[in-house]
């Protein structure tokens, strides 16, 4: 993966653990091809600001971690990649988020289908109380992706595939999703992400209410799944975050503290805050 070097000098040691203001995200930030870039975004709930000039590239078909103690910020900063955040009532956004160069907080921009091509899978399994064939059809219906009953099928069929669920599924697609087990309920709901062709997937701590072999295959899948789009996971598991994504960037206190590589960040971190969280000294 292209990406472009913004610093070399390791910041001096911080025996509180606290970061200037005034302190840039080390490590490599941007890409020469990235999907989606974020400038200087802040995002607040009322008062409080809660995201602190936040600086990053996310590349084509990358899979990027984001790792960080609880309330951090990192979820926050996630769900404001496709306006999640507009359905928090006091929440506000600023900064420059883009696509394709597409300002995705322009004032005219259809965020229903923004949510279309930028999917989202959440914490806990949320199949619709519906059939296993209807959730994954929903949106496809609701775009109007599918023109015939024989499209909608192949839409069906080809989504469950690309989420490892169709052979598990195939004979009882008109049972409730809601029946199927944690993991599967998380596969569906990831069929029922890529059923709208997204561009990106988003994913905020996708395997944190499964069992252990139920997140190893959502594991594989976000591999399989990185050939065709592009994804960001925050996960509380930092175990998860070396074996599954290209690059991890550290959230502290609201602050984007470094962007690595996966494997640098967890053998040899640039910043002494990156290296105390993952050593276990606080989090």
């Amino acid at each position: 993966m292209n990406v472009k070097r913004e610093t070399t000098a390791k910041p001096a040691v911080m025996d509180t653990l606290e970061i200037s203001e005034h302190q840039a995200t080390v490590g490599h930030c941007f890409s020469d091809n990235a999907k989606m870039t974020m400038r200087n975004v802040n995002v607040f709930y009322g008062e409080k600001q809660a995201i602190f000039d936040v600086n990053v590239d996310i590349a084509k078909n990358e899979v990027i971690a984001m790792i960080g103690p609880s309330g951090c910020g990192k979820s926050t900063f996630l769900r404001s990649l496709n306006r999640m955040n507009d359905t928090v009532e006091g929440c506000r956004v600023e900064g420059d988020v883009r696509m394709d160069g597409e300002d995705l907080y322009a004032p005219k921009l259809d965020v229903v289908e923004l949510r279309a091509r930028v999917g989202m899978v959440f914490q806990k399994p949320n199949p619709f109380p519906k059939t296993i064939y209807d959730n994954v059809a929903y949106g496809p219906k609701i775009h109007g992706l599918a023109d015939t009953r024989v499209d909608l099928d192949e839409i069906v069929e080809n989504s469950l595939r690309k989420a490892s669920l169709w052979e598990e599924v195939k004979e009882r697609l008109h049972q409730s999703g809601t029946g199927l087990s944690g993991g599967q309920q998380q596969r569906l709901c990831i069929a029922r992400a890529i059923a709208v062709s997204p561009e990106v997937i988003l994913m905020d701590e996708p395997c944190s209410a499964l069992d252990p072999i139920a997140t190893a295959k959502i594991e594989e899948l976000i591999e399989e799944l990185s050939e065709n789009f592009t994804i960001a996971i925050v996960t509380h598991s930092m175990q998860q975050a070396a074996r599954v994504s290209h690059r991890t960037a550290y959230f502290h206190l609201g602050r984007l503290i470094e962007v690595n590589p996966t494997e640098q960040v967890f053998t040899m971190p640039e910043h002494d805050l990156t290296e105390a969280y993952i050593t276990g000294r606080f989090g």
